[in-house]
């Protein structure tokens, strides 16, 4: 059984969550460019690059903060308002996206209001997992709840008479084992093998926007309007299908795991204390989740993951586009008939195979279909205890990776009708933009849902102290979770996780962008070929890591 959610829950998570969290931004990038050139200004294909990029930038400076700021949210609100709140907002953000008359400020305001709505979609999609994977046995006290109300006592005297360890055995039996011995194996397994399953629908989501969403603009100028007005009217219809989805999330998430409960407050906390100690809980959720990232060899490795997985996701859907339709531009490949300044529409009219390739790309949709046949099998090898161990498909993953982006603006032309060998390095690409996601997705799940030496030890601490111990009952962050695992921080270390997917879009779309239009249209690419190769000096030395920790097991064992 790969989910422990109801059938409506988990359909939400794959049709709702997943799918739509990457299109919408899929949508955007691609588009973007033939926002600027269409609906606001001619004649700036110059710096077409620099205004794609800065965009880019500000979008995820943005998302460094708001996810972190979500998953705490979630982690106290419930991660279906969450959803609901980010969906509604990037439906907003799109109609309000071409009403815009200049790049700076209202354009640069839209993109940063998308950012807001995009960064709880994203960070939902890591969230949720846990939730949707999780023991049926430990998930009866909810997230965002910390064990301070007490449960139902034959008498006052036994209730003083609780530690705080016996009082969070009722929910820490896994698999009928009091100690939760089988909780890491079973929840890591089946979480690995969901992440593949989400990669599967993350590229469906990918595709819907380069099969449906994207072709909207030529098939409303065959009904007789002009470019600008086909591009807005197409936004408008994303925006219409982004607040269903908003509603899906709001009916469809009802009852998860991952919802907030209310819980016994104290009467300090009622006579005014209560925000005081709400921020306090704020504080402590964060930084128990910094402080995993930084323990956890498995949490730490997906944080890189999610960098690279997020950089490759722009990179593809916003870079590859830019770099086609720079192609046209440059190459004379339309006879003459689309020059500097004429715009997006000129290639839409003129040119039709440009804008084909730019904006609907046939290379993003073979990139996405590779990744979308791969991801359950990722997953299944991800869930291997050998693979996992030795982080054996990420290695892969990277290899391809590096190759790939090195290799692609080396090439003669990035037409498949002169190149066909394009279409080999846009399915490496994909490949490795898939192990990523998958593999960063697992090993996060993998370090949440496993039991710590942290956790562990202040167990054996809470054993013998008093249930309503000062200390014990204020900060959440000294108080014994409900299990030993690390599930109620789920909402948190997403946001960390977003972050540092943030942190890599960060460089790349400024960085990338600025060289685009000063020194070469292959300086993105090349940056993603080093954050490859970054993850994959990564995932060797956590292998190596593990083969040591391996060996020195064994020769325990022999003594």
């Amino acid at each position: 059984m790969l989910f422990t959610s109801t059938s409506l829950q988990s359909t939400t998570y794959l049709l709702g969550v997943c799918l739509f969290s990457i299109s919408f931004l899929v949508f955007l990038n691609a588009s973007v460019s033939f926002v600027i050139t269409d609906r606001i200004a001619s004649g700036v294909q110059q710096s077409v690059g620099d205004y794609v990029g800065t965009l880019g930038f500000a979008d995820e400076l943005l998302a460094l903060i708001a996810c972190p700021l979500w998953g705490l949210l979630s982690d106290r609100i419930g991660v279906r308002t969450v959803c609901t709140l980010g969906y509604a907002v990037i439906a907003l953000s799109l109609a309000v996206f071409v009403q815009a008359k200049n790049v700076y400020p209202q354009l640069l305001l839209a993109r940063l209001l998308f950012s807001i709505g995009g960064a709880a979609a994203t960070t939902m999609v890591t969230a949720i997992l846990p939730a949707v994977t999780e023991d049926p046995t430990t998930a009866s006290n909810p997230e965002g709840t910390y064990a301070r109300s007490h449960g139902q006592t034959p008498s006052l005297a036994s209730e003083l008479t609780i530690t705080p360890a016996r009082h969070g055995s009722a929910v820490s039996t896994v698999n009928g084992n009091p100690n939760g011995a089988n909780v890491e194996y079973d929840a890591a397994a089946s979480s690995s093998k969901v992440a593949g399953v989400v990669g599967t629908f993350t590229g469906l989501g990918a595709l819907l926007a380069v099969g449906v969403f994207l072709p909207l603009p030529a098939r409303f100028i065959k009904s007789g309007v002009s470019a600008g007005q086909a591009i807005a009217d197409a936004y408008y219809v994303v925006a219409g299908i982004a607040l269903v989805v908003s509603l899906f999330c709001l009916v469809g998430l009802r009852g998860l795991h991952g919802q907030a409960q209310p819980t016994v407050t104290t009467k300090e906390e009622r006579n005014g204390f209560g925000v005081i100690q709400s921020l306090e809980n704020y504080k402590d959720l964060f930084m128990e989740a910094l402080l995993l990232g930084r323990k956890d060899s498995n949490v730490s490795l997906a944080f890189l993951g999610g960098a690279v997985a997020r950089a490759s996701s722009v990179g593809i859907s916003l870079f590859i586009p830019l770099y086609i339709h720079n192609y046209f531009l440059t190459s004379g490949r339309c006879n003459g008939k689309l020059k500097p300044g004429e715009g997006a529409g000129g290639a839409k009219k003129d040119c039709p195979e440009a804008y084909i390739l730019s904006a609907r790309t046939e290379l993003t949709g073979v990139s996405q279909l590779a990744a979308l046949i791969v991801a359950p099998l990722i997953g299944h090898l991800s869930a291997s205890p050998s693979s996992a161990r030795f982080n054996i498909p990420l290695l892969l993953g990277s290899a391809f990776g590096v190759v790939s982006y090195i290799l692609f603006p080396f090439l003669s032309s990035p037409l498949p009708s002169v190149n066909p060998s394009v279409f080999v390095l846009s399915i490496f690409i994909g490949l490795s933009q898939i192990t990523a996601i998958v593999c960063s997705l697992g090993l996060l799940s993998r370090g949440i849902h496993s039991t710590t030496a942290e956790t562990a030890a202040r167990a054996e601490e809470a054993e013998t102290a008093p249930l309503l111990n000062d200390t014990y009952a204020t900060s959440p962050a000294k108080r014994m979770p409900r299990c030993t695992s690390k599930a109620y921080l789920k909402g948190s270390v997403a946001g960390l996780y977003s972050v540092a997917g943030g942190a890599g879009i960060l460089l790349l779309t400024k960085l990338g962008g600025w060289m685009f239009d000063a020194s070469s249209s292959g300086a993105p690419f090349w940056i993603l070929a080093g954050f490859n190769g970054l993850l994959l000096v990564a995932g060797v030395l956590k292998g190596l890591l593990a083969r040591t920790e391996t060996a020195t097991e064994i020769g325990d064992d022999g003594q």
